[in-house]
């Protein structure tokens, strides 16, 4: 028969493996066969965890009441008890209660590693959800050395992954993948809770970097999971993170997965978790258009609430959506008036700095003031642009262009409506360069990528098909190859978009530019030569997409192999959708054109036009390309081959005729 001491060890190692029901059972039996005070007290404490994380907070509270109680106690004991108090309320959302408890626990532990250690890693996650960032980072620092020194590589593990959750909080995602991927395999093989853990934490960093399928499948899971598992309050968090994820694209979805938080924190009566899924709500309700008087008081409300837990940048995001909210409804001098000055600081979040700019563009759109609101998109995307220059993973660099989407959305609008071409041609120009200002940079070689990639090649050359199992390791492989190339380090470095004169230079006189732009449901050309540049409006984006919708279908079936009496009909419908789109795209700038060379830098809508099958292109050298500064570049560093080579396949049906 195990000792009370044995049963309790096993209990806290089941807790740390998330099966909870199995260590309830294993610390209650330590609790009857336990003889002394000290222990009971221990097997008190450790139950009082089971109870919280299972919804029963009093009874968890309860218990750590009576252990504070017992006689006898150690001065460690003592002290893990005060830690323990603090993680309960930590979990219930009572920072302030938590760091009180916290810091008694830390100044009465003394020369116990293993408790210590607990409580610097606890008293961190509180100074996470208040995003104190570099206290975090410190107690996490202090964890990781007392809980190694402990011989305690689980909770070591915990630290250095959150570690990386410091690193997401501060912005640098690469880093933060690092740290949580490296503790990963320690933590994830516990259990599926610890699992689900270290996949939604991953999870936030890849929606904070703009993953959003990735993130979001990830977020799922762990939901699901915790479900299953009889654990509202992780449920509740994951929820919360998903709710977070969803504001900009999908914000009804947001709305309704905020809410759905909201009710699990209410049934389980944390008050303090509430409101953070209220807060998310409020945005939600926002970014929606929505501009009732009773969201600004919700909004004041919650603002007040979030800022007595401590979470001052969640507060800021609150109050700025309320001023969004009283700008949309006319009340500028009250809009202009909590906004305040600019927010350059630094040392603020990115995203509250966007939401700051994004206020500050609508205000000034009400106001009237085009060049004040170019200005402050100017601004937001520089903090954007400087933020993707840590990446060197091209999939993360393109991904947070999710971030700044909408502002340069209101910079096109805004460019459109002004209708002067340096504009224009500026913000065409900004918007088309989301993705691409980055200075790229060369990683380093990387043994185990190559491995991986050399492996994959292997499996997508054989001849006689996938199996199964081979189909599951290839997917495996792409996984790998994708997630370690997340890990490269950016540049650091900015590209400034090329400037109209510089352009009309290299143009030259037998070369011309025409930039389409498409905002605000109207469709306009820039047409720049060496001597000038002219704004042609080419109508409504919906005339424009109604010619566009059937142009891909029309193209596959004119390519295909038809018999003539079903190809001259196909061949005629493309012809006659080809010359459509021709009189939007073509014929109202053609008089600007004349017999020049042309440089086509298109919207996203226009991506799938073939240019060279428009009528008025036909005889005309054409060049597409992702934008103007691109073009520029390429001038100056021209690409010069003495061969080429075609390649097409393996398995690609008509490959021969392709090349």
């Amino acid at each position: 028969m195990r000792s009370a001491e044995e049963l309790h060890q096993a209990g806290v190692e089941a807790i740390n493996a998330g099966r909870l029901a199995q260590a309830r059972r294993l610390l209650t039996t330590a609790l009857e066969r336990a003889e002394s005070d000290e222990l009971r007290a221990k097997a008190e404490s450790s139950l009082a965890y089971c109870a919280a994380e299972s919804g029963d907070r009093w009874a968890g509270l309860e218990l750590c009441a009576t252990a504070l109680q017992r006689t006898g106690l150690t001065r460690n004991t003592r002290g893990s008890i005060h830690g323990q108090r603090g993680l309960l309320l930590m979990l219930e959302g009572r920072t302030t209660e938590s760091l009180a408890e916290f810091d008694i626990a830390i100044e009465t532990l003394e020369d116990a590693p293993d408790y210590l250690g607990r409580a610097l890693l606890n008293r961190g996650g509180v100074y996470l959800q208040q995003e104190r960032v570099e206290l975090a980072e410190g107690d996490f620092d202090q964890a990781a050395v007392q809980l190694h020194a402990a011989d305690l590589p689980v909770e070591e593990a915990m630290a250095r992954h959150n570690l990386g959750y410091c690193r997401l909080l501060r912005g640098d995602l690469v880093a933060a993948l690092r740290d949580m991927d490296a503790a990963k395999p320690v933590l994830a093989p516990l259990s599926a809770v610890s699992e689900a853990t270290c996949e939604s934490d991953r999870a936030a960093v890849l929606l904070a970097a703009g993953l959003v399928s990735q993130g979001r499948d990830a977020l799922r899971q762990a939901a699901a999971i915790y479900g299953r598992r009889r654990l509202p309050q992780r449920r509740g968090e994951a929820e919360l993170t998903l709710a977070r994820s969803l504001l900009m694209n999908e914000p009804e979805t947001a709305l309704e997965t905020a809410r759905s938080a909201r009710r699990i924190f209410s049934r389980g009566d944390r008050a303090a978790w509430r409101v953070r899924a209220e807060a998310a709500a409020i945005a939600a309700e926002v970014e929606l258009g929505r501009a009732a008087p009773s969201l600004v008081t919700r909004a004041d409300e919650v603002a007040t609430a979030l800022d007595t837990q401590g979470l001052t940048f969640n507060a800021a995001l609150t109050r700025l959506h309320a001023a969004r909210v009283l700008a949309r409804r006319g009340d500028v001098d009250e809009a202009s008036r909590r906004l305040g000055p600019d927010l350059d600081d630094t040392d603020v979040p990115l995203m509250v700095r966007l939401v700051d700019r994004t206020a500050r563009v609508e205000l000034a759109r009400t106001q009237g003031s085009s060049a004040e609101a170019l200005g402050h998109v100017r601004r937001g995307l520089s903090d954007l642009h400087a933020w993707q220059s840590t990446f060197g993973s091209l999939d993360l660099q393109t991904s947070v262009v999710g971030r700044g989407q909408r502002l340069a959305l209101s910079g096109l609008e805004l460019a459109v409506l002004d209708g002067s071409p340096p504009v224009l041609f500026e913000w065409s120009e900004r918007a088309r360069m989301l993705a691409s200002r980055v200075s790229p940079v060369r990683p380093p070689v990387d043994e185990a990528l190559a491995e991986s990639l050399a492996e994959l090649r292997q499996l997508q050359t054989t001849d006689d098909g996938l199996s199964v199992s081979d189909l599951a390791r290839a997917e495996a492989l792409r996984r790998q190859v994708r997630e370690r190339a997340l890990l490269v380090q950016g540049s650091g470095e900015v590209a400034d978009p090329a400037t109209l004169p510089a352009v009309q230079e290299a143009l030259g006189a037998d070369q011309a530019l025409v930039a389409f732009v498409a905002a605000a449901d109207r469709v306009v050309a820039l047409v720049v030569t060496d001597a000038d540049a002219t704004v042609r409006d080419l109508g409504s984006g919906d005339a424009l997409r109604a010619v566009l919708g059937g142009l891909h279908a029309d193209l596959d079936m004119a390519g295909s192999d038809l018999p003539d009496a079903f190809a001259a009909p196909v061949r005629r419908q493309l012809a006659s959708r080809l010359a459509q789109l021709d009189a939007v795209l073509v014929a109202p700038v053609a008089d600007l054109l004349g017999d020049r060379r042309l440089v086509l830098t298109p919207s996203g809508v226009l991506a799938g036009v073939p240019w060279g099958l428009l009528p008025g292109m036909h005889g005309r050298p054409v060049t597409v390309t992702r934008s103007a500064t691109s073009w520029l570049s390429r001038q100056a560093t021209p690409l010069r081959l003495g061969s080429a080579g075609f390649v097409a396949g393996p398995r690609v049906p008509r490959a021969a005729a392709e090349v």
